[in-house]
């Protein structure tokens, strides 16, 4: 059994705008360390505590944004496990303008994310300083822990969590290089027989996941499933241990990473 952490640290209370604009010197592009479709995410130092956090911030005049921030806090609150990424507490408020503002507070990974690793050249200066060079048995820990993960999402979790969006940049490496899965601003509840309504339409949002990365059929409207995770680690794996991601530009007339391999290895 994997030892666990908390994902929510309840002693924390939530924080306010102005906590955000001064543990990130008011979003300064400095601190800026990663974007994705929903939010940015800034390196900050909360004030009363001087911890180092990282703070996802909302982008919630994209379509989708606020469902997805719901969403991330419905899945985190409830599981603990080492290999996922502790949320420390939100920001649910007003700026001084009284526009919402919509924040999540995480722990903050020393060493970024898998994707800085991998394609250091893609990156951004977050990456300065550390190595770019994995070793054979650091990338079987990382592997080992991230399917730890999904053990404990798919199997373990009192209602299960598919995570449909399983990438590189989602996957964070703490100071012992130990792998945290991140951002579940895309997962799907599996409720079974007692579905609740409610919870599906809070966490329906179209298609899910990442070209290169979503298995084939999330294309064509199938519903996402636990295969569908363990395809998004499939394509993982090939790429941490071949070293091209599967949009490389290598991958064209039809050739996919996972064919490219099968060719290089027939047997």
């Amino acid at each position: 059994m994997e030892p666990v952490s908390s994902s929510r640290d309840d002693s924390c209370p939530n924080v306010s705008f102005g906590t955000l604009l001064k543990a990130t010197d008011c979003f300064s592009s400095t601190n800026l360390i990663g974007a994705g479709s929903f939010g940015s995410v800034y390196r900050g130092v909360l004030e009363v505590s001087g911890t180092t956090v990282a703070m996802k911030v909302i982008h919630l005049v994209c379509h989708g944004a606020l469902k997805s921030f719901h969403v991330e806090c419905e899945a985190l609150k409830n599981i603990r496990h080492r290999n996922l990424l502790k949320i420390l507490t939100v920001c649910s408020g007003s700026d001084y303008q009284e526009n919402d503002v919509k924040a999540l507070i995480y722990e903050f990974m020393d060493n970024g994310s898998l994707e800085w690793w991998l394609h250091p050249k893609a990156t951004s200066s977050h990456h300065n300083g550390l190595p770019t060079k994995l070793n054979f048995i650091q990338r079987i820990n990382i592997s080992i822990g991230v399917a730890s993960a999904l053990d404990y999402l798919h199997h373990q979790c009192h209602i299960p969590i598919i995570h449909c969006d399983l990438k590189p940049s989602n996957i964070l490496l703490d100071s012992e290089m130990v792998a945290h899965v991140g951002d579940f601003g895309l997962a799907k509840f599996l409720f079974g027989s007692s579905f609740d309504t409610a919870a599906n339409q809070m966490s329906s949002v179209g298609f899910r996941g990442t070209i290169g990365y979503a298995p084939p059929e999330y294309g064509m409207g199938c519903e996402v499933s636990r295969e569908g995770d363990i395809y998004s680690y499939g394509i993982r794996l090939l790429e941490m241990f071949i070293g091209l991601s599967p949009t490389d530009d290598t991958f064209r007339d039809n050739l996919t990473l996972h064919g490219f391999v099968a060719k290089a290895l027939p047997k």
